[in-house]
């Protein structure tokens, strides 16, 4: 499925609430709600009365804190005297003491923490199912837009073929031309009316649901349970919505059929095939070579037609160049690497164990320390923009937190993506990253366990604009778990999968626009994704478990995406 959500990453810079100078923040007191200094902290917080008792927080554990909810003092509806003692699930209800005795001996009674999170656990299922409507919302939304694109496209280019045909015969037939044009022009309106309105009223949809999600998601969030019990009935009732449907097909524009020197010779408009959802794509493998690894899980082209590959599991980068059938090793080093990113130069950015990427050289096989530093955080992955700009992932383990850091060449951090407005982490385990030229980043996020994962779409302005988490189709009944990553010549994006045979692609703003399954084209064990400087896309390969074959790369002709 796909869903999008809009959060606010806060960077506004914030000053001690005590003192109120520019010392760093170092600390959060939990029952005062106060940001502290180290100074405030020990010299002006530790006066306060009670402060011995007081929950005071790193401010690095500030995310992963959750408040505890105090169920010990709700006051029953009907008794204002008394508290509630019991959640009645006969009745839907907290009961008090009174309450107990007069109506509900004989029901069905639980604790109020089993009951409050017997309701958590239903607005989770529910919020669930509104994300699951959301994507099927969304998947609409990039399929109609593909058609919008498309139908511009095509208007574009039949009117490109009247004005050159009436270049032609311009002297005797412009007044004809002009008339074709106009009807042109009219069928084309009457054909994007129709796409979008469905497209306009998707779009309200899936925006209505995105709120939907988010108000459920700040309901879930309450900690006063008094508030909850009392509002929690109606934000049930308020949770069926019904998925907007659209047409299955739509008018399309005429095409341009040339004619004779008569009207007939001038050309007219003919109906044409009216457009489908699916959008006709097409992959060809060009050629394949044999690697003398077993799994090429990077793949990155460089300019002189030469590749990296490395096979993680053997320490082995190499670089190499195509000839007949084979890729030729022009260079190789034996070295662990988690990313690696090729430089104009043709050498190569290598994220190492190291706490920054380091430069490798391929000429002189030196290794180099660079700028590039994102302490505390542990380095993971390192992707270069067309401008030159360095991006890279890194996480910090014991939070179970990741960010994305954009760089300049000198290594100064330009932006950062870590906390939405709620100073909740955004990112799990960035583990790979791309780029759109609408300045959108498309990071490939996974769990720490790696076991499922998701498409991150975050905007220049620091929001998150989409989370792509697979196609209806396919991961309905398996995780979705994105391997690598690529932007296509169109502004596309392609996912590789690790638990399926599909290449998923995304338009620039994350939403789904098809699937394609290799092994239509021969391609099996697909592994990662490049392309290269002809516009092919490079796919490297792994081999079966147990086999003692080496991995296979293949240049693809695409179109259509």
């Amino acid at each position: 499925m796909a869903f999008s959500q809009s959060i606010r990453k806060g960077q506004v810079p914030v000053s001690c609430n005590l003192c109120e100078t520019d010392r760093p923040i170092k600390w959060k007191c939990i029952d005062c709600n106060i940001l502290m200094c180290n100074h405030c902290k020990e010299q002006v917080h530790s006066k306060f009365k009670n402060s011995q008792e007081h929950k005071t927080l790193d401010i690095k554990d500030i995310g992963v804190h959750k408040e505890e909810i105090d169920f010990t003092n709700i006051k029953c509806n009907q008794h204002s005297s008394q508290c509630c003692c019991l959640f009645c699930k006969t009745c839907n209800c907290l009961v008090c003491p009174t309450c107990f005795a007069k109506h509900h001996k004989q029901h069905d009674l639980i604790e109020i923490s089993e009951g409050y999170n017997m309701k958590i656990q239903r607005r989770k299922e529910e919020q669930g199912k509104i994300q699951r409507i959301n994507a099927k919302s969304a998947f609409q939304i990039g399929q109609l837009q593909n058609l919008v694109n498309e139908e511009n496209l095509k208007h574009s280019n039949v009117k490109t073929d009247i004005t050159d045909h009436q270049k032609v015969i311009k002297g005797q037939v412009d007044k004809y031309f002009n008339e074709l044009s106009n009807k042109l022009d009219q069928s084309h309106e009457n054909a994007l009316s129709s796409l979008k309105s469905d497209l306009n009223a998707v779009s309200l949809f899936n925006t209505q649901t995105k709120d939907k999600t988010t108000e459920v998601q700040e309901f879930i969030q309450i900690t006063d349970a008094s508030k909850f019990f009392r509002e929690v009935n109606e934000m049930e009732q308020s949770l069926d919505i019904p998925m907007q449907q659209i047409q299955p097909n739509y008018i399309s524009s005429p095409k341009f059929v040339p004619g004779n020197t008569t009207q007939a010779y001038i050309g007219c408009l003919e109906d044409d095939e009216n457009w489908s959802l699916e959008p006709n794509i097409s992959l060809v493998v060009s050629k394949e070579y044999q690697s003398e690894i077993p799994a090429i899980v990077f793949l990155r082209p460089c300019a002189d037609n030469s590749y990296w590959i490395c096979n993680t599991k053997q320490n082995m980068l190499q670089k190499v160049k195509p000839d007949g059938a084979k890729l030729n090793k022009i260079f190789q080093n034996e070295i662990k690497v988690y990313g690696l990113a090729v430089l104009s130069s043709n050498d190569v950015l290598l994220v190492t164990d190291a706490p920054r990427p380091k430069q490798l050289t391929y000429t002189t096989g030196k290794l180099t320390d660079t700028v590039y530093d994102i302490a505390p955080f542990l380095l993971i992955t390192i992707y270069i923009t067309s401008d030159n700009k360095v991006v890279v992932g890194g996480v910090i383990s014991k939070l179970e937190r990741g960010a994305v850091f954009v760089m300049n060449e000198q290594g100064e951090h330009e932006s950062v993506y870590e906390n939405d407005q709620y100073n909740q982490p955004i990112l799990n385990y960035p583990k790979r990253i791309t780029s759109t030229r609408n300045g959108n980043l498309f990071v490939v996020d996974c769990s720490q366990t790696c076991s499922s994962g998701r498409v991150v779409v975050l905007e220049k302005g620091g929001d998150i604009t989409n989370v792509f988490t697979g196609h209806l189709d396919i991961n309905k009944d398996r995780p979705f778990k994105p391997r690598d990553i690529v932007t296509t010549a169109m502004d596309n994006v392609v996912v590789k999968s690790l638990n399926d045979p599909c290449l998923y692609i995304l338009n620039n703003q994350g939403y789904p626009v098809t699937y394609y399954n290799t092994c239509n084209i021969g391609i099996i064990y697909a592994y990662s994704l490049a392309f290269n400087t002809s516009g092919q896309l490079c796919i490297g390969c792994s081999i079966a478990e147990g086999s003692t074959n080496k991995a296979k790369m293949y240049e693809v002709n695409i179109s259509g995406f």
